[in-house]
């Protein structure tokens, strides 16, 4: 008995993310949801346990296809990798000229580019998407990252609007821009997620060794920042994992949980990718360092009797809530530089792969719905918006005087850090960046100087053009040449 094409979108993979984005959809006035799942079971299961749903379920990918009016729209959510090129390979087969394929997992955007040129020939769109949230957003309303071609959108537009997470009236979604785009930015918004979480781990660790303050303590420190300029999501729930207590010991929770700090890989491709596209993004670096150290315990056991600092330190306690304001704002300041590098790294990946990415619309889509939705993000938009050409977010205005007020503080900060021997990278790094960025001259002279001493590599001058070679083994004198390829 032929199946009837009765669903405008459908899900392909029904595991936690998949089975709350299709529950999503359903939920929204005009949608009528297909799901098909490689194991019939997951499928059984979702429409036994959501009737109400009024799901179009099908055990195979003729029936599923099938069910799908045109243009069909797919939103594959399986593993990335050989997984989704396989479902990919299935839906191609099937599908024709205008339907759409849209590959909601955390792709690496590279496979993405390379998919959508390898389908684009069958006049099938392939659509990279990022989609922020974890289950919680994926069922209630998730910020989305679409890339893809402008036609596709057309259709697809609406649909995610649909489901997205709306921030003051907006839904959190926008064509990010052509092929990988979507899933790039997603990639950034992960790294971006990587350094806000390390810095919040550090101004923890510096205030509980500093003052002596308990988990439950600092949980009300931090409820009390969610209330201000660091308003956020991770900063919220940052003060419940605080406060939890383990039922088997009654210790803190954060107590009991093993320190090594878990990665899914995509911290790791913003920073490969910054590095390639020459962009420093040295806060997201090194938060990925400090998961990958955690996690290194033979090292650390056989460095734990190491030489530290010769003396113990703690804040008075006269002095405990000035430092702990110092924190706050050290938390903040490096939080802006872990945001411009993000969106230095999103410019640079536009320029090199050709898309539009509209920088005020990214940091909309990521007020609601996403890991990193926080207040400032709102700040963000309106620097772009006064200014599309930017050179770097922390030189807007209003970045620049939020850093300005909280660099005395950042500076004891990491001070008291490293002499206390307690480690602060990000804290750390986010600081000599910013130095580095607004120092009138690095001493990147003398490196380019010992490059053309060993290799020829050349150099310019500050006083006139061109490209110059001193004879190092010969007389020392200076000639004018051509750049060196090495």
């Amino acid at each position: 008995m032929p199946v009837t094409p009765s669903a405008n979108i459908g899900v392909v993979g029904l595991a936690v993310m998949g089975s709350n984005l299709a529950r999503n959809l359903a939920s929204r006035e005009g949608n009528t949801v297909a799901v098909f799942n490689r194991s019939p079971v997951r499928t059984h299961t979702l429409t036994t346990e959501h009737p109400e749903a009024g799901f179009v379920a099908s055990e195979t990918y003729d029936d599923f296809v099938a069910s799908l009016a045109k243009p069909r729209t797919a939103i594959i959510m399986v593993q990335a990798g050989k997984g989704t090129d396989a479902v990919i390979s299935e839906l191609v087969a099937r599908f024709e000229p205008g339907d759409i394929i849209v590959d909601g997992g955390n792709a690496n955007f590279h496979d993405t580019i390379r998919r959508e040129s390898e389908i684009s020939p069958t006049g099938v769109h392939f659509v990279g998407t990022g989609i922020s949230g974890g289950e919680e957003g994926a069922l209630n309303g998730p910020s989305i990252m679409p890339g893809g071609s402008v036609e596709s959108y057309q259709t697809l537009g609406p649909i995610l609007a649909s489901i997205a997470a709306v921030a003051e009236g907006e839904p959190c979604v926008t064509h990010v821009g052509t092929d990988g785009a979507g899933h790039f930015v997603k990639m950034v918004h992960n790294g971006i997620e990587y350094a806000d979480m390390q810095l919040i781990a550090e101004a923890y660790d510096l205030i509980r060794q500093g003052t002596g303050k308990s988990p439950a303590e600092i949980a009300d420190i931090f409820a009390e920042w969610n209330t201000g300029e660091l308003e956020s999501y991770l900063i919220e729930i940052t003060a419940e994992v605080l406060r939890q207590t383990d039922a088997a010991t009654g210790q803190p929770l954060v107590d009991v949980i093993l320190d090594e700090a878990g990665a899914k890989g995509t911290g790791a491709w913003t920073v490969q990718n910054a590095l390639e596209l020459g962009v420093p993004t040295s806060g997201i670096a090194e938060a990925v360092f400090a998961r990958s150290l955690s996690s290194k315990r033979a090292q650390r056991e056989a460095a734990v009797d190491l030489p530290g600092p010769s003396t113990e330190w703690k804040v008075a306690d006269a002095d405990a809530a000035a430092f702990i304001e110092d924190v706050r704002r050290a938390l903040y300041a490096s939080k802006i530089i872990a945001y411009s590098q993000g969106f230095d790294e999103i410019v640079a990946g536009a320029e090199q792969f050709g898309w539009d990415v509209k920088k005020g619309d990214i940091a909309k889509i990521w007020r609601a719905g996403c890991i990193i939705r926080a207040r400032f993000l709102n700040r963000i938009a309106d620097a772009y918006a006064d200014d599309s050409a930017l050179v770097a977010l922390v030189t807007a205005p209003y970045f620049r005087d939020a850093v300005a007020g909280a660099q005395e503080s950042w500076r004891r900060v990491v001070a008291i850090a490293a002499q206390a021997g307690i480690p602060t990278p990000a804290f750390s790094s986010s600081l000599a960046y910013y130095d580095g960025l607004r120092a009138p001259r690095l001493p990147a002279a003398l490196i380019q100087g010992q490059r053309d001493f060993f290799g020829a590599h050349t150099y310019k001058r500050v006083d006139k053009p061109g490209v110059f070679h001193t004879l190092w083994s010969g007389d020392h004198s200076e000639i004018e040449t051509t750049p060196s390829s090495h």
